[in-house]
């Protein structure tokens, strides 16, 4: 995930609603018709609320939204972990944030333009072809700017670290780096 505002455009405004459009209605549904043109300062709006009520309203649709599209099958346990006030309300106000602010980072596409600042360190990029989340995009260009790290896509998986094939690749590619 590279925080491009093309990423979380199609996450939070278009493009992954049209791939699930029954989960998306509740997150769309949280923010009135007239501030759906900015779903992440709608949402930001509501994140800070001084009213508690409005900010786990928020959260939670925010961070539901993201556990039912994280995983290549969708997963009912997911959805519910992240109703957890909690859950929710951590997720979804430290993503909003950083979002809002593109990750505190100075352009658009700082991770890419300074890859060479991690170029010496052994990379593996773990990456779901069906992820909906992060798109593979992003893991593809990474892949681009630095070819000697190693890519793995995961054919069965979505988004979730969970997803076996992704937890398989992780700890693998962990493995090799122990000393």
């Amino acid at each position: 995930f590279l925080t491009r505002r093309k990423e979380l455009e199609w996450f939070y405004q278009y493009g992954a609603s049209e791939i699930f459009p029954d989960f998306w209605e509740r997150y769309r549904d949280e923010i009135p018709e007239d501030e759906r043109g900015d779903f992440m300062a709608a949402y930001h709006k509501r994140l800070t609320s001084e009213d508690e009520q409005v900010r786990l309203s928020a959260a939670r649709a925010w961070s539901v939204w993201e556990g039912s599209t994280s995983k290549l099958y969708p997963s009912e346990d997911l959805m519910n972990h992240w109703e957890g006030a909690h859950e929710a309300l951590s997720l979804a106000r430290i993503e909003c944030h950083y979002f809002m602010n593109n990750s505190f980072f100075p352009t658009e596409n700082y991770l890419l333009e300074n890859v060479d600042n991690i170029r010496h360190l052994p990379t593996v990029i773990v990456q779901g072809r069906y992820d909906v989340v992060c798109p593979i995009t992003s893991a593809w260009d990474l892949h681009k700017a630095m070819p000697e790290a190693e890519f793995i896509v995961v054919a069965d998986a979505g988004h979730s670290v969970s997803e076996p094939g992704i937890t398989s690749a992780l700890v693998e590619a962990m493995d090799r780096f122990r000393p």
